[in-house]
């Protein structure tokens, strides 16, 4: 066995860490950013997650030393007068969109009262408020968006549910009815590049994106491409890397997500050739001839049997939101996928964006994403009586990092890795009233669910005590329900009602996908995991030395 070479780290909590790492693993070699895993013979991938995040977590989030203010009350809007100040507040933001560079739009402390959709359209616009606790600032939506959303931007959705009959049917309720438009799109804050898509439904709107280049070898976890030519190409731009499977139920990027798994592929893998199953958005380093360097890993080779290209990307950069408190009036859900749009946040098309310092009350959803990459949401929190659809959706995005999220209302999916999401990263976040890792089919792979805490109350059957920790969705034509090496790290369980104190608990995941990884599991019962493929596991019942993968990689590679 070849001996690894270890970066020196100075403290003993670090040399712990590279012990057990050793141990659970003991041909990787650390000192590559992207390690190979050898156990039993075969080679696991073990992706670098530490890229996760705005500007690929190098960044630190500040305000813009060169902003323009624009303060809402100076367009009519104050705070708790109890009276509408929609007018007001969208001539703030209208006017925002006017002014050059960057911008932020700032509420005063206190409530008010909102009846129309917050928009943003372009790049460099901040909406800030002053926080979302008590004496902070309450923004109050008491219609729906079925209500108050008048725009076409989801009429391709709304055509595509009824072409395909999209239907929710539950007799016990009452229910026979087309799914609702806004059970996961759409937000009343709602970022979208004017004239994009935020996601491709009909084949008939499809239009293809300008063709930069073609990729002619690139390594999965490398920087570099060689390019057929580079004359179109800077450094700074931001590009997207498009993997296409033109080669049905064999392709090479199929094979590449999932491996050689017996689990059934499901149709939309390969129904719809000339669009991407795989996108990655990035941005150019350097050039030199035609060798072309990205600023973080690729995630997929790049050869004859696995093609790609460089193509362009139309999205917005700059956009954050941040310390607000979102409010919507007490009510029932009517059930699963016809929710009526109290949703938070729609972020679409954005590259390099923040949410931070936000509440959500009452949501149907409070965060759902699209079409973005390299973005930071930070400190979430989401309560309120209403049962969820979503907590936060991470669905066709790369590179997301989701840290500090509580969510504390009953949701159907409360942390969702989506369609198409890769290199995403939920860190430290708490669930509580029956929480899930939702890892909803779609090609969605190479994510990470790290550090998190579970409040959970067991159930039962005839074998005693378990929990279905990973209860996830997508329909069969996306199945599985993830790709390769899709990684759950160092979970904390606290098991409130369901199983006694000498009981052992299974946490289970039934509809999962291939090549999974579970490393660490403790709480204040014994646990037992059952997986479907079974992933590989370590250290079940203890804590990893190494609480947080995504930082210890990010130190790494700071380090380099």
């Amino acid at each position: 066995m070849k001996i690894p070479t270890l970066v020196p780290l100075a403290d003993l909590i670090h040399r712990h860490a590279l012990i057990f790492i050793l141990i659970i693993f003991p041909n990787i070699t650390l000192a590559d950013s992207t390690p190979e895993i050898s156990k039993d013979g075969s080679t696991v991938y073990m992706p670098d997650f530490s890229y996760a995040g705005y500007h690929f977590g190098e960044k630190e989030i500040v305000t813009e030393a060169d902003t323009t203010y624009i303060n809402i009350t100076d367009f009519g809007a104050f705070p708790n007068d109890n009276k509408d100040d929609t007018k007001a507040i969208l001539s703030a933001l209208n006017f925002a969109h006017s002014v050059k560079g960057h911008v932020t739009v700032s509420f005063p402390k206190g409530r008010f009262i909102i009846k129309d959709i917050l928009r943003i359209s372009r790049s460099n616009i901040t909406i800030s408020g002053k926080g979302m606790g008590t004496q902070g600032t309450q923004l109050y939506f008491p219609m729906p968006l079925s209500i108050i959303d008048k725009t076409p931007n989801l009429d391709e959705l709304r055509k595509y549910l009824r072409l395909h009959n999209k239907k929710q049917r539950d007799a016990e309720i009452y229910i026979d009815d087309y799914f609702s438009e806004y059970s996961w799109s759409g937000g009343v804050i709602w970022i979208q590049k004017a004239g994009t898509r935020p996601v491709p439904y009909l084949e008939e709107f499809d239009q293809q994106p300008q063709k930069i280049a073609i990729v002619k070898k690139g390594k999965r976890g490398e920087n570099i491409l060689e390019v057929n030519h580079a004359s179109d190409i800077s450094e700074g731009d931001v590009l997207r890397i498009d993997w296409h499977n033109k080669d049905g139920k064999q392709g090479g990027i199929v094979k590449s997500i999932y491996g050689d798994t017996e689990q059934v592929i499901g149709s939309h893998h390969f129904d719809f050739p000339n669009r991407p199953l795989v996108m990655q958005p990035t941005q150019i380093k350097s050039v030199r001839g035609n060798m072309v360097e990205i600023l973080d890993p690729l995630l997929h080779d790049i050869n004859n049997d696995i093609p790609a290209h460089l193509s362009s990307w139309e999205h917005l950069e700059e956009i954050g939101i941040e310390g607000l408190s979102i409010q919507f009036p007490r009510g029932d859900t009517y059930g699963h996928h016809v929710e009526q749009g109290f949703n938070g946040i729609y972020l679409t098309s954005v590259f390099n964006g923040w949410i931070r310092d936000v509440s959500f009350n009452n949501a149907d959803s409070a965060i759902l994403t699209e079409n973005s990459g390299n973005v930071t949401i930070s400190n979430i929190h989401s309560y309120g009586t209403r049962f969820g659809h979503y907590g936060i959706h991470l669905g066709s995005v790369h590179n997301f990092l989701v840290e500090d999220a509580k969510i504390m209302n009953s949701t159907v999916h409360t942390f969702s890795m989506n369609t198409k999401s890769t290199k995403s990263v939920f860190l430290r976040g708490v669930g509580f009233t029956q929480p899930t890792l939702d890892q909803h089919a779609g090609a969605n792979h190479q994510n990470l669910y790290d550090n998190m805490t579970f409040h959970i109350e067991a159930e039962r059957d005839e074998k005693g005590p378990y929990y279905d920790l990973w209860f996830g969705g997508g329909a069969g034509y996306w199945q599985p329900g993830h790709g390769r090496y899709n990684t759950t790290w160092n979970s904390k369980l606290l098991v409130e009602s369901g199983a006694d104190s000498n009981e052992t608990v299974r946490i289970m995941g039934q509809t999962e996908g291939p090549d999974a990884r579970v490393i660490g599991m403790y709480g204040n019962r014994r646990f037992d995991v059952e997986h479907y493929p079974s992933p590989h596991i370590g250290e079940i019942n203890s804590k990893v030395a190494i609480s947080s993968l995504y930082e210890y990689q990010k130190q790494q590679r700071s380090k380099e």
